[in-house]
């Protein structure tokens, strides 16, 4: 594909999960994709087949970048509290972007029968993301910067506990602080005690 045809196919992957972070999978159509890039219906249809087929990428461009910035960033030898820290920062922000919740359109898109039938994504999703996060947990407890834990059973609370929030905020009004709450509860199940004093 040309330069100019994958900075095309970008522009709708970035428009599209705008309008799925606002109104969920099942209510994008292709003619919503259409208005907010522009783009004439025969100029989407030469890039993507479907809304199922834009969202598959978004999704695997998600898991596919942040599993690439943590392990690049392993092999420079940066500071695993640095790593988490940003990761955490990120998740923060989006916990607290309650208009914009990803989550609410993964569960719709994974929730339909036909799809989870025929395709794993969401357990493929999860394991790329849970790879992700016990490299680093294992790389924080090798360099003596995080506690001796389960890497996955903390996964899982960070996970969850992320989905949850960004689930939830579209449902019902949610507390500004539990987003930080959730953060401060991960960095103590990971931080020795006298790393959580010095932040």
């Amino acid at each position: 594909m040309s330069l100019k045809g994958e900075k095309t196919k970008q522009d709708i992957r970035e428009k599209a999960y705008q309008l799925f972070a606002q109104k969920g999978f099942k209510e994008v159509t292709m003619k919503d994709i259409c208005e907010l890039t522009g783009l004439s219906r025969g100029g989407l249809y030469r890039h993507y087949e479907s809304t199922e087929q834009i969202f598959l990428e978004i999704v695997n461009a998600f898991s596919d970048k942040q599993r690439n910035e943590v392990f690049t960033k392993i092999t420079q030898h940066i500071p695993a509290t640095t790593i988490l820290d940003e990761l955490l920062s990120k998740y923060a922000s989006e916990m607290i972007d309650y208009e914009n919740s990803f989550s609410l359109a993964i569960c719709e898109f994974y929730s339909n029968p036909a799809i989870s039938k025929e395709d794993n994504s969401v357990k493929m999703q999860y394991e790329i993301s849970k790879s992700t996060w016990v490299e680093l947990i294992n790389y924080g407890i090798g360099t003596k910067e995080f506690n001796s834990v389960n890497p996955e059973s903390v996964f899982n609370v960070i996970i969850f506990a992320y989905q949850g929030v960004r689930m939830y905020s579209k449902l019902m009004k949610m507390d500004n602080d539990i987003p930080s709450q959730i953060i401060h509860e991960i960095k103590r199940l990971l931080l020795p005690q006298e790393v959580q004093n010095e932040k």
